[in-house]
Protein backbone atom coordinates (compact mmCIF):
# COMPACT_ATOMS: atom_id res chain seq x y z
CA UNK A 1 0.00 0.00 0.00
CA UNK A 2 1.12 3.29 -0.69
CA UNK A 3 1.60 6.31 2.40
CA UNK A 4 -1.75 7.66 1.05
CA UNK A 5 -3.86 4.43 0.67
CA UNK A 6 -2.28 3.60 4.72
CA UNK A 7 -3.44 7.27 5.47
CA UNK A 8 -7.03 6.93 4.17
CA UNK A 9 -6.79 3.41 6.09
CA UNK A 10 -6.31 5.63 9.29
CA UNK A 11 -8.44 8.29 8.71
CA UNK A 12 -11.71 5.55 8.40
CA UNK A 13 -10.91 3.77 11.21
CA UNK A 14 -10.23 7.26 13.52
CA UNK A 15 -13.19 9.03 11.75
CA UNK A 16 -15.70 6.24 12.31
CA UNK A 17 -15.45 4.44 15.99
CA UNK A 18 -18.74 3.09 15.17
CA UNK A 19 -18.18 1.23 12.39
CA UNK A 20 -15.24 -0.22 13.69
CA UNK A 21 -17.50 -0.94 16.71
CA UNK A 22 -20.03 -2.82 15.17
CA UNK A 23 -17.32 -4.38 13.10
CA UNK A 24 -15.74 -6.36 16.12
CA UNK A 25 -19.30 -6.98 17.94
CA UNK A 26 -21.06 -8.30 14.46
CA UNK A 27 -17.53 -10.71 14.52
CA UNK A 28 -19.11 -12.42 17.39
CA UNK A 29 -16.06 -10.53 19.41
CA UNK A 30 -16.38 -9.17 23.23
CA UNK A 31 -15.84 -5.50 23.33
CA UNK A 32 -14.58 -3.60 26.67
CA UNK A 33 -14.52 0.04 26.73
CA UNK A 34 -11.33 1.83 27.96
CA UNK A 35 -12.09 5.18 29.64
CA UNK A 36 -9.15 7.93 29.60
CA UNK A 37 -6.36 8.15 30.75
CA UNK A 38 -4.45 4.84 31.20
CA UNK A 39 -6.69 1.57 31.36
CA UNK A 40 -4.98 -1.92 31.51
CA UNK A 41 -5.63 -3.09 28.49
CA UNK A 42 -3.02 -6.17 28.34
CA UNK A 43 -5.23 -7.63 30.49
CA UNK A 44 -8.26 -7.35 28.56
CA UNK A 45 -6.35 -8.48 25.58
CA UNK A 46 -5.18 -11.20 27.62
CA UNK A 47 -8.82 -12.32 28.69
CA UNK A 48 -9.98 -12.49 24.85
CA UNK A 49 -11.53 -9.21 24.52
CA UNK A 50 -11.05 -6.07 22.58
CA UNK A 51 -10.05 -3.33 24.01
CA UNK A 52 -12.01 -0.33 22.81
CA UNK A 53 -11.16 3.40 23.49
CA UNK A 54 -13.88 5.79 25.30
CA UNK A 55 -12.72 9.05 25.07
CA UNK A 56 -15.94 11.03 24.50
CA UNK A 57 -17.20 12.29 20.98
CA UNK A 58 -17.96 16.36 19.73
CA UNK A 59 -21.27 16.32 19.96
CA UNK A 60 -23.94 18.51 22.05
CA UNK A 61 -24.05 17.23 26.26
CA UNK A 62 -27.86 17.19 27.28
CA UNK A 63 -28.61 13.87 29.48
CA UNK A 64 -25.05 14.06 31.02
CA UNK A 65 -25.96 17.70 32.38
CA UNK A 66 -28.01 15.36 34.82
CA UNK A 67 -25.66 13.88 36.44
CA UNK A 68 -22.52 16.21 36.03
CA UNK A 69 -22.11 19.54 37.40
CA UNK A 70 -21.58 22.68 34.38
CA UNK A 71 -18.19 22.85 35.07
CA UNK A 72 -16.47 19.29 34.57
CA UNK A 73 -14.37 18.33 32.04
CA UNK A 74 -16.63 17.83 29.10
CA UNK A 75 -14.40 14.85 27.95
CA UNK A 76 -16.15 12.47 31.15
CA UNK A 77 -19.71 14.02 29.60
CA UNK A 78 -19.32 13.13 26.48
CA UNK A 79 -18.30 9.73 27.45
CA UNK A 80 -21.75 9.55 29.45
CA UNK A 81 -24.10 11.20 27.23
CA UNK A 82 -22.77 8.28 24.91
CA UNK A 83 -23.20 5.44 26.57
CA UNK A 84 -27.29 7.20 27.88
CA UNK A 85 -27.70 7.61 23.98
CA UNK A 86 -26.78 3.70 23.29
CA UNK A 87 -24.12 3.91 21.43
CA UNK A 88 -21.64 1.68 23.52
CA UNK A 89 -24.71 -1.07 23.55
CA UNK A 90 -23.44 -4.12 23.24
CA UNK A 91 -19.88 -3.49 25.22
CA UNK A 92 -19.43 -6.08 28.23
CA UNK A 93 -17.95 -3.40 30.49
CA UNK A 94 -16.35 -0.21 30.88
CA UNK A 95 -13.15 0.59 33.03
CA UNK A 96 -12.36 3.08 34.33
CA UNK A 97 -9.42 4.55 36.31
CA UNK A 98 -9.41 7.13 39.27
CA UNK A 99 -6.74 9.25 38.10
CA UNK A 100 -8.70 12.63 38.74
CA UNK A 101 -11.70 13.66 40.42
CA UNK A 102 -13.51 13.66 36.93
CA UNK A 103 -12.97 10.01 36.32
CA UNK A 104 -13.98 9.20 39.75
CA UNK A 105 -17.47 10.65 39.02
CA UNK A 106 -17.49 9.04 35.64
CA UNK A 107 -17.63 5.42 37.36
CA UNK A 108 -20.21 6.39 39.85
CA UNK A 109 -22.63 8.40 37.44
CA UNK A 110 -21.86 5.63 34.95
CA UNK A 111 -23.57 2.64 37.24
CA UNK A 112 -26.87 5.10 37.74
CA UNK A 113 -26.66 5.99 33.73
CA UNK A 114 -26.19 2.89 31.84
CA UNK A 115 -27.05 0.10 33.68
CA UNK A 116 -26.83 -2.47 30.68
CA UNK A 117 -22.74 -1.82 30.99
CA UNK A 118 -21.16 -2.78 34.13
CA UNK A 119 -18.77 -0.60 35.54
CA UNK A 120 -15.35 -1.43 36.28
CA UNK A 121 -13.22 0.79 38.17
CA UNK A 122 -9.44 0.39 38.20
CA UNK A 123 -8.07 2.31 41.38
CA UNK A 124 -4.23 3.16 40.41
CA UNK A 125 -1.98 4.65 43.78
CA UNK A 126 -0.11 8.01 43.06
CA UNK A 127 3.03 7.05 45.18
CA UNK A 128 2.99 4.45 42.64
CA UNK A 129 6.98 3.24 42.46
CA UNK A 130 7.69 1.89 45.78
CA UNK A 131 6.98 -1.71 47.26
CA UNK A 132 3.67 -0.43 48.43
CA UNK A 133 2.67 1.24 45.47
CA UNK A 134 3.01 -1.57 43.08
CA UNK A 135 1.29 -3.92 45.22
CA UNK A 136 -1.74 -1.65 45.20
CA UNK A 137 -1.85 -1.20 41.65
CA UNK A 138 -1.52 -5.32 41.58
CA UNK A 139 -4.42 -5.27 43.62
CA UNK A 140 -6.58 -2.87 41.35
CA UNK A 141 -5.41 -5.54 38.28
CA UNK A 142 -6.56 -8.14 40.12
CA UNK A 143 -9.87 -6.94 41.36
CA UNK A 144 -10.24 -5.73 37.28
CA UNK A 145 -9.85 -9.53 36.17
CA UNK A 146 -12.63 -10.88 38.63
CA UNK A 147 -14.85 -8.09 37.60
CA UNK A 148 -14.16 -9.34 33.59
CA UNK A 149 -14.57 -12.88 34.43
CA UNK A 150 -17.99 -12.05 35.69
CA UNK A 151 -18.83 -9.49 33.63
CA UNK A 152 -17.89 -11.38 30.30
CA UNK A 153 -17.08 -14.71 30.99
CA UNK A 154 -13.41 -14.58 30.30
CA UNK A 155 -10.51 -16.77 31.68
CA UNK A 156 -7.28 -14.77 32.76
CA UNK A 157 -4.00 -16.59 32.70
CA UNK A 158 -0.61 -15.36 32.71
CA UNK A 159 0.72 -17.32 30.21
CA UNK A 160 -2.26 -14.93 27.92
CA UNK A 161 -0.65 -11.93 30.08
CA UNK A 162 3.08 -12.34 28.68
CA UNK A 163 1.94 -12.58 25.22
CA UNK A 164 -0.11 -9.97 25.59
CA UNK A 165 2.69 -7.69 27.21
CA UNK A 166 4.64 -8.74 24.10
CA UNK A 167 1.67 -7.64 21.57
CA UNK A 168 1.19 -4.21 23.58
CA UNK A 169 5.30 -3.26 23.53
CA UNK A 170 5.74 -4.10 20.17
CA UNK A 171 2.14 -2.29 19.30
CA UNK A 172 4.28 1.01 21.89
CA UNK A 173 7.96 0.63 20.12
CA UNK A 174 5.80 1.24 16.55
CA UNK A 175 4.48 4.09 17.58
CA UNK A 176 6.98 5.76 18.61
CA UNK A 177 9.36 5.25 15.63
CA UNK A 178 6.25 6.47 13.88
CA UNK A 179 6.18 9.58 15.69
CA UNK A 180 9.51 10.46 14.59
CA UNK A 181 9.11 9.29 11.24
CA UNK A 182 6.43 11.50 10.47
CA UNK A 183 7.70 14.57 12.29
CA UNK A 184 10.67 13.62 9.41
CA UNK A 185 7.78 14.15 6.33
CA UNK A 186 6.07 17.63 6.44
CA UNK A 187 3.82 16.14 3.48
CA UNK A 188 1.88 14.86 6.18
CA UNK A 189 -0.75 17.08 7.88
CA UNK A 190 -1.87 17.99 11.11
CA UNK A 191 -4.97 15.93 10.21
CA UNK A 192 -3.75 12.68 9.38
CA UNK A 193 -0.94 12.62 11.76
CA UNK A 194 -4.03 12.37 14.43
CA UNK A 195 -5.69 9.90 12.56
CA UNK A 196 -2.39 7.68 13.10
CA UNK A 197 -2.63 7.86 16.90
CA UNK A 198 -6.43 7.74 17.21
CA UNK A 199 -7.19 5.18 15.40
CA UNK A 200 -5.19 2.82 17.63
CA UNK A 201 -8.23 3.43 20.17
CA UNK A 202 -10.70 1.37 17.67
CA UNK A 203 -8.33 -1.31 16.51
CA UNK A 204 -6.69 -4.17 17.87
CA UNK A 205 -3.44 -3.47 18.97
CA UNK A 206 -1.97 -6.57 16.47
CA UNK A 207 -3.89 -4.55 13.84
CA UNK A 208 -2.90 -1.34 13.89
CA UNK A 209 0.83 -2.61 14.64
CA UNK A 210 1.11 -4.12 10.90
CA UNK A 211 -0.44 -1.14 9.63
CA UNK A 212 1.88 1.48 11.51
CA UNK A 213 5.04 -0.92 10.25
CA UNK A 214 3.32 -0.45 6.90
CA UNK A 215 3.85 3.06 6.92
CA UNK A 216 6.89 3.38 8.10
CA UNK A 217 8.42 1.14 5.41
CA UNK A 218 6.36 3.05 2.99
CA UNK A 219 7.63 6.04 4.53
CA UNK A 220 11.42 5.05 3.76
CA UNK A 221 10.80 4.84 0.09
CA UNK A 222 9.64 8.51 0.13
CA UNK A 223 12.48 11.70 0.41
CA UNK A 224 9.42 13.89 2.36
CA UNK A 225 10.31 17.15 0.57
CA UNK A 226 7.02 17.95 0.01
CA UNK A 227 5.25 20.74 2.49
CA UNK A 228 8.88 22.05 3.62
CA UNK A 229 7.14 25.35 3.77
CA UNK A 230 4.88 24.52 7.07
CA UNK A 231 6.53 25.89 10.45
CA UNK A 232 6.92 22.93 12.99
CA UNK A 233 5.29 23.08 16.63
CA UNK A 234 5.00 20.45 19.38
CA UNK A 235 1.16 19.97 21.17
CA UNK A 236 0.38 19.43 24.52
CA UNK A 237 -2.82 18.60 26.42
CA UNK A 238 -4.91 15.83 27.20
CA UNK A 239 -6.73 15.55 24.14
CA UNK A 240 -6.15 17.33 20.67
CA UNK A 241 -8.34 15.67 18.09
CA UNK A 242 -11.20 17.96 17.20
CA UNK A 243 -11.27 17.51 13.16
CA UNK A 244 -11.64 21.59 13.20
CA UNK A 245 -9.33 22.56 15.11
CA UNK A 246 -6.72 20.52 13.22
CA UNK A 247 -7.99 21.69 10.25
CA UNK A 248 -6.80 25.28 11.54
CA UNK A 249 -3.57 24.26 11.79
CA UNK A 250 -3.18 22.94 8.54
CA UNK A 251 -4.88 25.75 6.53
CA UNK A 252 -2.24 27.75 8.43
CA UNK A 253 0.99 25.14 7.87
CA UNK A 254 1.35 24.52 11.60
CA UNK A 255 2.85 21.15 11.26
CA UNK A 256 3.07 18.80 14.44
CA UNK A 257 6.56 17.38 15.17
CA UNK A 258 6.42 16.14 18.62
CA UNK A 259 3.21 16.08 21.10
CA UNK A 260 2.79 15.93 24.85
CA UNK A 261 -0.54 14.61 24.75
CA UNK A 262 -2.43 12.35 27.06
CA UNK A 263 -4.05 10.23 24.46
CA UNK A 264 -1.16 10.40 21.66
CA UNK A 265 2.59 9.89 22.75
CA UNK A 266 2.43 9.66 26.67
CA UNK A 267 0.53 6.35 26.20
CA UNK A 268 3.39 4.73 24.11
CA UNK A 269 6.70 6.38 26.15
CA UNK A 270 6.47 2.79 28.64
CA UNK A 271 6.95 -0.43 27.94
CA UNK A 272 6.38 -3.38 30.93
CA UNK A 273 9.03 -5.68 31.08
CA UNK A 274 9.17 -9.04 29.62
CA UNK A 275 11.78 -10.66 31.85
CA UNK A 276 12.59 -10.44 35.59
CA UNK A 277 8.64 -10.33 36.85
CA UNK A 278 5.22 -12.46 36.46
CA UNK A 279 3.35 -10.94 34.27
CA UNK A 280 0.89 -9.23 36.51
CA UNK A 281 4.30 -7.84 38.43
CA UNK A 282 5.61 -6.60 35.18
CA UNK A 283 2.28 -4.32 34.58
CA UNK A 284 2.55 -3.17 38.29
CA UNK A 285 6.21 -2.57 37.07
CA UNK A 286 5.29 -0.74 34.45
CA UNK A 287 3.18 1.76 36.29
CA UNK A 288 5.47 2.61 38.43
CA UNK A 289 7.98 3.79 35.95
CA UNK A 290 5.27 5.88 34.22
CA UNK A 291 5.89 9.58 34.54
CA UNK A 292 5.22 13.52 33.32
CA UNK A 293 1.76 13.45 32.52
CA UNK A 294 -0.51 15.70 34.65
CA UNK A 295 -2.80 13.19 36.34
CA UNK A 296 0.01 10.96 37.59
CA UNK A 297 2.36 12.60 40.51
CA UNK A 298 5.17 14.12 39.90
CA UNK A 299 6.38 16.87 43.06
CA UNK A 300 9.24 17.90 40.84
CA UNK A 301 6.81 18.25 37.88
CA UNK A 302 9.55 17.11 35.61
CA UNK A 303 6.76 16.84 32.67
CA UNK A 304 7.47 20.89 32.40
CA UNK A 305 11.23 20.50 31.50
CA UNK A 306 10.39 17.66 29.53
CA UNK A 307 8.13 19.40 27.01
CA UNK A 308 10.83 22.21 26.60
CA UNK A 309 13.36 19.52 26.04
CA UNK A 310 11.15 17.50 23.62
CA UNK A 311 10.42 20.88 21.44
CA UNK A 312 13.90 21.80 21.32
CA UNK A 313 15.07 18.24 20.27
CA UNK A 314 12.91 17.44 17.51
CA UNK A 315 13.19 21.24 16.11
CA UNK A 316 9.44 22.42 16.80
CA UNK A 317 9.58 26.79 17.15
CA UNK A 318 7.28 26.98 19.51
CA UNK A 319 4.67 24.92 21.92
CA UNK A 320 0.77 24.72 21.71
CA UNK A 321 -0.85 23.80 24.53
CA UNK A 322 -4.82 22.68 23.60
CA UNK A 323 -6.46 22.83 27.83
CA UNK A 324 -9.30 20.69 28.02
CA UNK A 325 -12.03 22.74 29.30
CA UNK A 326 -11.96 22.33 33.07
CA UNK A 327 -9.33 20.46 33.35
CA UNK A 328 -7.51 20.84 36.20
CA UNK A 329 -4.68 18.86 36.49
CA UNK A 330 -3.74 20.40 32.91
CA UNK A 331 -4.62 24.14 34.55
CA UNK A 332 -2.09 23.65 37.51
CA UNK A 333 0.49 22.40 34.97
CA UNK A 334 0.38 25.18 33.09
CA UNK A 335 2.34 27.74 34.73
CA UNK A 336 5.51 25.37 35.31
CA UNK A 337 5.16 24.66 31.97
CA UNK A 338 5.06 28.53 31.10
CA UNK A 339 8.35 28.81 32.97
CA UNK A 340 9.66 26.26 31.96
CA UNK A 341 9.33 27.43 28.34
CA UNK A 342 10.55 30.45 29.07
CA UNK A 343 13.39 29.69 30.72
CA UNK A 344 14.28 27.24 27.74
CA UNK A 345 13.95 29.84 25.23
CA UNK A 346 10.58 28.01 23.66
CA UNK A 347 7.31 30.18 22.90
CA UNK A 348 4.18 28.98 24.15
CA UNK A 349 0.36 29.91 23.53
CA UNK A 350 -2.57 28.34 24.78
CA UNK A 351 -5.69 27.54 23.18
CA UNK A 352 -8.88 26.20 25.15
CA UNK A 353 -10.55 23.37 23.75
CA UNK A 354 -14.29 21.45 24.68
CA UNK A 355 -16.07 18.66 23.40
CA UNK A 356 -18.83 20.59 22.45
CA UNK A 357 -17.25 23.14 20.62
CA UNK A 358 -17.98 23.50 17.16
CA UNK A 359 -16.27 27.09 15.92
CA UNK A 360 -12.49 27.13 17.01
CA UNK A 361 -12.57 30.90 15.10
CA UNK A 362 -11.07 32.25 18.59
CA UNK A 363 -8.03 29.26 18.77
CA UNK A 364 -7.50 30.27 14.55
CA UNK A 365 -7.34 33.85 15.96
CA UNK A 366 -5.08 32.85 18.34
CA UNK A 367 -2.87 30.46 16.26
CA UNK A 368 -2.33 32.62 13.37
CA UNK A 369 -0.90 35.37 16.08
CA UNK A 370 1.41 32.42 17.07
CA UNK A 371 2.34 31.46 13.81
CA UNK A 372 3.72 35.40 13.02
CA UNK A 373 5.23 35.39 16.09
CA UNK A 374 7.16 32.53 15.53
Amino acid sequence: MTVQELLNTFHAAASDPAGQFHKYLDAGEKVVLTAPVYTPEEIIHAMGLVPFGAWGGDLALNKSKEYFPAFICAIMQSILELGIAGAYAGASAIVIPSLCDSLKCLGQNWKYAVKDIPFIPMTYPQNRANTVGKAFAKAGYERVITDLEKAAGAVFSEDALARSIAVYNAHNAAMRKADAAIAAHPEITASQRSDVFKSAWFMKKEEHTALVNALLEALEKTDGDAGRGTLPVMTSGILCDSPSLLQIFDELGLRIVADDVAAESRQYRTDAPEAGFAPLDALAEKFSRMDNCSVLYDVDKKRADLIAETAKARGAKGVVLVLTKFCDPEEFDYPIIKKSCAAAGVPLTLIEADRQMVNYEQARTLLEAFRDVL
